[in-house]
Formats: structure tokens, sequence, C-alpha cells
């Protein structure tokens, strides 16, 4: 799939808080633990369980969640197709940042084993 304007305009604009929830449902019911997808989240983002429920609170946009981020250095490591959008093909920075967490969230649910979701 070809990424769009329209299409990055829309996942700047989503609030993590509306999609927050629909992490840890997929993770729920595949067997895998919100500490888990927690983990998966700092790993990538540097930020912990505490500050998750702040931006939560915030009702921030993906814009702002991923500008106040703090990218794991081997989160370009992070390739596969996600969506329909290959993502090391995704040109928009920010859209491919909201992927590598689709991403992760999906190889979590998929049972990969945290060694390899982590990158290590």
């Amino acid at each position: 799939m070809k990424e769009t304007e329209k299409h990055n305009e829309r996942v700047a604009k989503l609030t993590f808080a509306s999609v927050y929830p629909h992490y840890v449902t997929k993770v729920e019911t595949k067997g895998r633990t919100k500490e888990e997808l927690h983990q998966v989240i700092e790993w990538l983002t540097g930020f912990d369980e505490n500050k998750l429920q702040e931006l939560i609170s915030e009702k921030i946009t993906f814009e702002t969640f991923f500008e106040r981020a703090n990218l794991h250095p081997n989160a370009e490591l992070i390739t596969g197709t996600i969506c329909g959008y290959k993502i090391q093909e995704i040109e928009n920075p920010l859209t491919r940042k909201a992927r590598y967490l689709d991403k992760l969230v999906d190889e979590l649910a998929k049972g990969k084993k945290m060694e390899k979701i982590l990158r290590q």
C-alpha cells in the first residue's frame, strides 16, 4: 500500500489513549500480559508505566507521544508488514514510528519471545 498525506495526518491526530486499550485487549486475548505490553512500549519509547498513565490522562496525540519519546536506537531493526504497509518503506517519520509500535504489539500478541521483540 502507498501511504497518503491524509493517512499520515490521521495517524498524527489519533490519541494514544484511544488506541492503548486496543493494544491491551489484543495482547491479553492472546495470553500475554499488560506488564509485557508496558515492557515493549518502554523499550521503544522510554516511557515507564507511570509516564504512560500520565500521557493517557493528558489524551495526547501520537504526534506528541512520539515527539516526547526517546526512541530506542534499535527501533530501525523493526521491519515487516503491518496494516498493509512495509514499515521500512514508510517515508513519514511519525507514521513509521507508530507502525513500529503496532508491529511490536503484533509480535507480542503472536507469542514471539521477548528477546526477539526487543531486538536483542
